[in-house]
């Protein structure tokens, strides 16, 4: 059941459309891939300048796995429900993603703009054991290849163009597919947690995040259904100093959205 959100402060128009599928890269914003490429060397470390993702992963892997195994019909119970899919993880970043996919038994391929961040992706996961196809780049070097389950997790809003972006994530999505996104919200309490409090204390890097890039629910629903996909559900992540991040009905910080095909 989708969860809904009280209406945003006024923000900034949508993007405009201006990707250009013959140039390589149309998608990414350089000075967005050299900010994570510096903040790369630590991004396994759970204390480090990507603690909030580690601590936004729990739950962000249980919305993943219920969404899957609804919409496949898979056991609940499963070790390795994904076994004999192709899943992608766009925007990787050094896998806190890719890592679980993969040992859910999906064949993951893996991309992120940052070279220095799949550099260590690769190191990792080849610490783990695990075969993860790393590659540097945007969702314009896909090239017509689909996947069984797309994700993209905390991108979107670093997208040079972003209907551009969710469209190319929805052209490699396979018949019968589910991608899922998250983002946060663009509203008072996501310019107040993200922007002024966690980059104004040092616990996400200052210059990460661009409150005007923010999409609403409607803003990335409306992106969604642009590119020719169905809207399923959404879901809120909430936080709490005592509960830290959890699943909530409440968007209005960040948000899940999971889509399938039209």
């Amino acid at each position: 059941m989708m969860a809904s959100t009280a209406p945003p402060p006024p923000g900034p128009a949508l993007p405009g459309t201006t990707i250009d599928p013959a140039r390589p890269g149309a998608t990414i914003n350089p000075r967005e891939a050299a900010h994570f490429g510096a903040m790369a060397s630590d991004w396994w470390d759970p204390a480090g300048r990507s603690a909030m993702l580690h601590r936004l992963n729990p739950p962000r892997l249980r919305y993943i796995r219920d969404q899957v195994d609804r919409h496949f019909h898979l056991d609940p119970r499963a070790r390795r429900p994904l076994e004999g899919r192709r899943a992608l993880d766009l925007g990787c970043g050094g896998g806190l993603l890719a890592e679980p996919l993969a040992r859910l038994g999906a064949a993951v391929t893996a991309i992120d703009a940052a070279a220095e961040a799949i550099a260590v992706a690769r190191d990792h996961a080849a610490g783990q054991g695990l075969a993860i196809d790393y590659r540097t780049g945007g969702v314009e070097t896909l090239e017509g290849e689909t996947f069984d389950l797309v994700c993209s997790l905390e991108v979107v809003e670093h997208a040079a163009d972003q209907p551009g972006f969710v469209r190319g994530l929805a052209a490699a999505l396979a018949p019968g597919g589910l991608m899922i996104l998250s983002t946060p919200n663009r509203t008072a309490l996501s310019r107040l947690a993200i922007v002024t409090l966690a980059e104004g204390t040092g616990a996400i890097p200052r210059g990460t995040h661009d409150w005007n890039r923010f999409l609403t629910p409607d803003d990335l629903t409306r992106m969604v259904e642009d590119a020719g996909l169905t809207v399923v559900d959404r879901c809120g992540i909430s936080a709490s100093p005592t509960r830290g991040f959890r699943l909530s009905e409440d968007l209005s910080l960040d948000y899940l959205l999971t889509a399938t095909r039209a």
